[in-house]
């Protein structure tokens, strides 16, 4: 006769409880696993490790990648990472602030990042981080350098895209 706490069984290796049962356990055998269909010619035992997909690429989801045929996408981040060193004048808008909903940024672009941008004061030499969700707009007084989207064209200034 079993006790009325649990107790364990041993079957196949591995522990089974059995509880308030007044006749003797059987051993369950565990269910056998599903059959799995590799989905690629890992051999068995390798760990899978997810295919390299160089940013920007396209996966499709059967997780196959496609070429990239030399599109890149243009972003403000990277327009302005061609310029550096440039003086431009940055429009930012701050919503729900009571003292200045609008403010203007002059400076030698110094550095831009997918969120930020830093400029600097020439004349002080102070250096200001502004955040990217807050840029309206930034304007420059000489002429830009522009990468447009192909990979392997050089930087052209914002003109001679314009004129060509």
């Amino acid at each position: 006769m079993y006790s009325a706490a649990p107790s364990p069984v041993a079957g196949n290796g591995a522990a089974l409880y059995s509880a308030n049962v007044s006749y003797p356990m059987q051993p369950v055998a565990p269910a056998p696993a599903p059959a799995v269909q590799p989905v690629s010619s890992v051999p068995s035992g390798a760990p899978v490790v997810p295919p390299q997909v160089p940013s920007g690429s396209v996966m499709t989801p059967t997780g196959a990648v496609l070429p990239n045929v030399g599109f890149e996408q243009s972003y403000v981040e990277n327009i302005l990472r061609l310029n550096l060193g440039k003086v431009g004048t940055f429009y930012m808008t701050y919503e729900n602030n009571s003292e200045w909903n609008a403010k203007v940024f002059r400076g030698v672009l110094e550095a831009a990042g997918r969120d930020h941008i830093i400029i600097s004061d020439p004349l002080t030499g102070q250096r200001v981080l502004l955040l990217m969700v807050n840029l309206d707009y930034a304007t420059f007084d000489e002429p830009l350098n522009y990468h447009y989207p192909l990979s392997g064209s050089p930087a052209r200034s914002a003109t001679e895209c314009l004129n060509s």
